[in-house]
C-alpha cells in the first residue's frame, strides 16, 4: 500500500521542512485542545478534501471520540503508512481506549518528535 503523505513535495520549503520535521507545526493545535475542540491523543483530525472520498466504514472514526494531536498512527506509522492502515489504527484506538494508552502514546510521540522519526 502506498504512503498517506507525499514525501519529498515541492511546495515545501526548507523553512516548512524543518518545521514538519521538528513538528513545530502541531503547536497551535494546542490552542484547540484548550478550546475543547481536541485531545491531547486520539484519532487524526480529517482533512476536508478527504471526506469526500470516505468510504463508510471511514466514517467511523470520526463520530466517536474527538480528534487528538496525536494517536497510534504518529507514533506507530506516521508517514509511511496508507490512508486505510491509518483509518484502522484510529479505529483500534477507539475500540482500545484508556489512560494507560493515552500515556504509552503520549511517552512514544515524545520520542518520534525528539529523533524527528517519520516526519516529512
Amino acid at each position: 500500500s502506498t504512503p498517506y503523505k507525499l514525501e519529498n513535495d515541492p511546495r515545501v520549503t526548507r523553512v516548512g521542512r524543518f518545521l514538519r520535521k521538528t513538528s513545530i507545526d502541531e503547536l497551535p493545535q494546542l490552542f484547540s485542545v484548550l478550546k475543547g475542540d481536541m485531545t491531547l491523543v486520539g484519532p487524526r483530525p480529517p482533512i476536508p478534501y478527504e471526506t469526500s472520498l470516505y468510504q463508510p466504514w471511514h466514517l467511523r472514526r470520526l463520530v466517536t471520540v474527538k480528534p487528538g494531536i496525536t494517536g497510534l498512527w504518529q507514533v506507530a506509522g506516521r508517514s509511511s503508512v496508507s490512508f486505510n492502515e491509518m483509518v484502522r489504527m484510529d479505529l483500534r484506538y477507539i475500540r482500545d481506549c484508556s489512560l494507560t494508552l493515552d500515556l504509552k502514546i503520549l511517552f512514544k510521540t515524545l520520542a518520534v518528535v525528539v529523533g524527528g522519526k517519520g516526519a516529512v
